[in-house]
């Protein structure tokens, strides 16, 4: 007994201290999302390009896009944003609409919708969405190359997710998405689960986020008795801070936090060796630890211009390493958008340069869905007119 009592004192210290039960809660939240994340199959940890279901980490709005393709710690009035970390959904939200459909390379069409809901008896909000991409019809041919017909493939998702609020400044987060890939009459399927952690200080206007992307597990494969394609999981980690007294917000996010050499290794790139510029095609002779880094990062600014215009640009280290011409760099790796917001209406424009070849455009709409349909007293009754705080 003389060895329990002082631990059983401890405990009842925390649980009659606010301030600490609150540190404890937090403190705890963020370890269970850690572990989520590491307890995730070691083989899911790969980059782009070598997992299923790679559709998934493709942006979802244009508004991500301007982002770089990834943000999970921002506190604007966009509900496509919480694809990207489930803890960013909140009362704010509610009721808000947020659809694109566009062109992507090669006539593939992409198809992204977000829809927001908040349930007051359970201070909890709601969001679902669905995400399309549509390859189009393609050659089939048989072992020796003769042309058999044609053939489609897609791949979709579904996604369910709900988000709380927690102390006075944090929300998390989850959701669980199915996803299918079709190819001609065969299909694969999976289902997978995001959970994210979001810290906002309305006072110093910081931002902070974390969010493991794509746990899960194939359902269906599309050659049975093989073993299971890795998913492609990610786990990040983003901050943003808007200033007081300048229209400006600065933000980074760090992907794929859980794989340190994401660099793809191609022996066709010169290295620099020393400070006069001698270079050198031995790439074992330089272990790149500064590249390394880089290619985790992504960076930008954003810029409000009165109350109606939002200018974004952004960095994306990465995909300018893995998408240049040496011959012809251009703006591979840069993306730029805008936002107009309208009374009734958000619309949203990003222009992202993956590669020479030419950019990609994206345009969508963000709106809330009782200012445009009248709901009448079904809707009073069931709080779908209401209007909530943003971050309460």
């Amino acid at each position: 007994m003389a060895m329990r009592l002082p631990i059983n004192l401890k405990f009842a210290a925390i649980f009659d201290n606010p301030k600490r039960l609150e540190s404890m809660k937090v403190k705890v939240l963020l370890l269970c999302s850690i572990l989520l994340a590491t307890g995730a199959p070691l083989n899911a940890q790969v980059t782009g390009g070598q997992s299923a279901f790679e559709f998934l980490s493709m942006s979802n709005s244009p508004q991500v896009s301007a982002f770089g393709g990834v943000m999970v710690a921002t506190p604007q009035n966009d509900v496509s944003l919480v694809m990207q970390n489930p803890a960013l959904m909140r009362p704010g939200l509610h009721d808000q609409l947020s659809l694109n459909y566009n062109s992507f390379y090669s006539d593939i069409s992409t198809m992204n919708l977000q829809y927001g809901y908040y349930v007051p008896k359970l201070n909890t909000s709601f969001f679902g969405a669905i995400q399309y991409n549509n390859y189009g019809s393609l050659v089939a041919t048989n072992a020796s190359g003769v042309v058999t017909g044609d053939f489609r493939a897609a791949e979709y998702a579904f996604t369910v997710g709900a988000s709380k609020k927690y102390g006075e400044h944090w929300r998390y987060g989850a959701d669980i998405k199915g996803a299918v890939s079709s190819l001609g009459a065969g299909y694969a399927s999976a289902v997978l689960m995001d959970v994210g952690v979001n810290y906002y200080d309305t006072s110093s206007l910081w931002d902070f986020g974390m969010v493991a992307r794509n746990m899960g597990t194939m359902i269906q494969k599309y050659t049975e008795g093989n073993g299971n394609e890795p998913l492609p999981f990610d786990l990040r980690l983003g901050i943003s801070k808007r200033f007081k007294h300048v229209p400006l917000r600065l933000f980074g996010t760090i992907h794929h936090l859980a794989d340190w050499d994401i660099r793809y290794d191609n022996p066709e790139d010169k290295i620099t060796t020393n400070i006069i510029g001698t270079t050198d095609t031995d790439k074992s002779n330089s272990s790149h630890t500064g590249d390394k880094i880089l290619r985790h990062i992504i960076v930008g600014a954003q810029l409000t211009l009165g109350e109606r215009l939002v200018i974004t640009g952004s960095y994306n280290f990465l995909r300018r390493k893995e998408l240049l011409v040496t011959s012809k760099p251009g703006t591979a790796g840069f993306a730029f958008g805008a936002n107009l917001n309208l009374n009734k209406l958000q619309v949203h424009y990003a222009r992202t340069y993956y590669h020479v070849s030419g950019p990609y455009n994206e345009l969508g709409l963000s709106f809330v869905v009782h200012k445009w349909v009248p709901t009448g007293k079904f809707g009073t009754k069931k709080h779908w007119n209401a209007d909530y705080p943003d971050w309460d």
